[in-house]
């Protein structure tokens, strides 16, 4: 034998070395990873029951945080400044003094309206002791009276203008701006003060209004600007396909990158008007931030969730557990106690968060098989077989199908042998 091996042609050997090698390939195939391929395909199952739970439907948006207060506060009263007890950074108290004015003109308008105020009343009681009962006399006491409410009047004004010399917080805050100094000279105006202790000059209003400002306080001409700490919204946008969802008073999940945990709010208003970006509708939706939150920061970036539809105790099992016959009809396979599997007719109702309502056809605390693996018929574990060569075969058999295929070469055997080698082809 040995004689005839050594006689023989060195192409036949290789030949035969090549034959040999396929040989033991397709045996290790056969015997080794093909069982381990049928094992794979079956699907992978788990058993679940079927329990109520809460499903939601949300509405998902991006917004910006943003302080709910930004109050723009200036003094009412014109003078001097004698006072600023506070700086830029201050955090103040609703009710904390921010700057005073010299109070010199101020006590003598004062001083000034009350007098007027006397000599009116005065003319007013002159004119109801001279009275007889006559239209003319009459007419004489209603006008003194009148000009005794003219008088009234600019005294609570001047009182009220007195009373405005001291500039106080309306709102608790950051002072972000302060644009005053002492010794500055102030002009007043009605309008844009603050407090409901400040009053205004020039016989206007006595109570001067704090009004909330969307600028950004370097952009202020306000003497102070006062930024909310313990209140915030999310300023965000929803489609014009989803906005009909939406209501005031909703709830909202709010998650920020730098904040642990889920942030709540409630939708605080909806606007009216649209904008439009790349032709796609939007609107403006405001959330308040439920209070309590003062780790967040104006301008930082917010993934909310609007929940607009919130229902409890629904029963519901994983949407992997459903399946959809041919029929039209939805199908679960129920297991009872024995572990016996049957399939059930059941009717879905909604879905959400992977989940899905069965309306009947299932109980609470029924089994179900849930589907979590299928595959994809041998294909995907045959491309991975295919692809081993440490110390096996790899590469294709002729016609591309791979070992895990489960289709045999037709008249011989190819693909890569171990060492980059080429096998020959078709015999």
């Amino acid at each position: 034998m040995r004689r005839v091996w050594r006689r023989t042609n060195p192409w036949a050997k290789v030949a035969t070395a090549v034959v040999v090698l396929a040989l033991a390939g397709v045996g290790v195939w056969w015997f080794g990873f093909r069982g381990d391929e049928a094992s794979a395909a079956a699907p992978v199952t788990r058993t679940v029951q079927a329990s109520t739970t809460t499903m939601q439907k949300t509405v998902s948006s991006t917004g910006t945080v943003s302080p709910s207060v930004e109050e723009d506060v200036s003094f009412a009263v014109s003078g001097t400044v004698t006072s600023v007890p506070v700086t830029q950074g201050t955090q103040v108290t609703k009710g904390d003094v921010l700057a005073k004015v010299d109070t010199l003109q101020l006590k003598a308008d004062l001083l000034s309206a009350k007098a007027d105020l006397a000599s009116a009343e005065a003319t007013w009681s002159d004119a109801r002791d001279a009275s007889d009962g006559s239209d003319a006399s009459v007419s004489r006491v209603a006008a003194a009276r009148s000009q005794v409410d003219v008088a009234q009047a600019a005294v609570d004004t001047a009182e009220d203008d007195y009373r405005a010399a001291t500039l106080t917080a309306p709102v608790s805050g950051l002072l972000t701006s302060v644009n005053l100094a002492v010794g500055d000279a102030v002009t007043g105006s009605s309008g844009n003060g603050s407090n409901g202790s400040n009053g205004s000059s020039n016989g206007s209003s006595s109570f001067p209004s704090s009004s909330s400002s969307s600028s950004s306080s370097s952009s202020s001409s306000a003497q102070f600007v006062i930024v909310g700490t313990d209140s915030w919204d999310v300023d965000a946008t929803v489609s014009d396909s989803e906005v009909a969802n939406v209501k005031v008073g909703d709830q909202a999940e709010i998650a920020i990158d730098d904040v642990a945990g889920t942030v709540y709010g409630t939708v605080s208003a909806i606007g009216l008007l649209s904008t439009s970006s790349s032709g796609v509708a939007s609107y403006p939706v405001t959330i308040a931030v439920t209070p309590g939150q003062s780790t967040l920061h104006d301008g930082e970036s917010a993934d909310v969730k609007v929940i607009y539809s919130k229902r409890t105790g629904v029963l519901a099992v994983p949407s992997l557990a459903v399946s959809t016959g041919t029929d039209g009809v939805s199908y679960v396979t129920k297991v009872d106690a024995e572990g016996k599997q049957t399939k059930v007719a059941v009717k879905t109702g909604e879905t959400a968060n992977q989940m899905t309502e069965i309306t009947s056809g299932l109980t609470e605390g029924d089994s179900v098989v849930l589907v979590t693996f299928t595959p994809g018929g041998g294909s995907g574990s045959g491309s991975q077989r295919g692809q081993r060569g440490e110390g096996g075969f790899g590469g294709t058999f002729p016609g591309g199908e791979r070992p895990g295929g489960g289709r045999l070469p037709e008249g011989g055997f190819g693909g890569n042998l171990p060492g980059g080698t080429q096998g020959g082809g078709r015999g």
